[in-house]
């Protein structure tokens, strides 16, 4: 599975096509799908461009891709910086109306537990965010640890070698486990290709957008999330001999 992560914490100044309003998003969602992304990630913006967890701003964004891509699966983050912050995501999230099919919860971050009971009591999917091994060893210890959509193996390493390492090391922590759930592994920015590719050769989920990175392989910038989706598919296609060495600094 190849999921399309639209925009993030990204902005326009990052890249002029960072879809940020809800008709943007839903367009961009169109392209990235048409183009072969299977599920959707994306951060909604209020009226000031930030990202926001409110009610209105979340159902304004899920609506408008829904109307445009009934059958795709929507996502969103719960990170700890996203409005209203802290503690008070948990009591947006519990206002919410109209609700994702599933959040990222990250389990570095304190209330993460909270927020994974929270919304698996709202019927809501959860991929968990593992940064390190730490990160995972506190999941596999949840008792929701079975429950979750999917684990989210997220590196943060801009050196791709480390970053490799990091995955590898979490991955051992969920084999001694003997958790049967799906894996998504993904880089950013300078790991983004390498632990796409790497995803690929394990047979992993992964996703590609502007919120992991606006470069392609070879270093140009792509024209847009649409380009970084073909891009990942044209890849996934080539015998691994053949990925150019630049792949490090997507």
């Amino acid at each position: 599975m190849l999921q399309a992560c639209l925009n993030g914490s990204r902005t326009k100044d990052f890249h002029a096509f960072t879809p940020l309003t809800p008709a943007e998003l839903a367009t961009d969602a169109a392209l990235a799908v048409a183009a072969g992304a299977s599920e959707l990630h994306l951060h909604p913006r209020g009226a000031d461009g930030a990202e926001t967890l409110e009610p209105a701003a979340v159902a304004a964004a899920i609506e408008a891709i829904r109307a445009r891509l009934p059958d795709t699966p929507i996502g969103l983050s719960t990170h700890a910086g996203i409005a209203p912050g802290g503690a008070g995501r948990l009591a947006a999230v519990q206002a919410w109306q109209v609700l994702p099919d599933y959040v990222s919860v990250n389990l570095i971050e304190e209330d993460a537990p909270e927020m994974i009971r929270l919304c698996l009591s709202r019927g809501i999917g959860i991929e968990a965010g593992l940064w390190s091994a730490a990160d995972a060893e506190r999941f596999v210890a949840l008792p929701e640890a079975r429950q979750v959509l999917r684990i989210l193996i997220e590196i943060n390493e801009q050196d791709a070698a480390e970053g490799l390492e990091v995955a590898a090391a979490i991955r051992k922590v969920l084999a001694r486990a003997s958790l049967d759930l799906p894996i998504l592994q993904h880089g950013f920015d300078a790991s983004k290709w390498a632990l796409y590719q790497d995803a690929m050769m394990r047979g992993l989920d992964t996703r590609i957008g502007l919120e992991d990175g606006k470069l392609m392989p070879d270093g140009s910038e792509a024209e847009g999330n649409a380009a970084l989706v073909k891009e990942a598919f044209r890849m996934a296609r080539l015998p691994p001999n053949t990925v150019p060495d630049t792949v490090a600094a997507g």
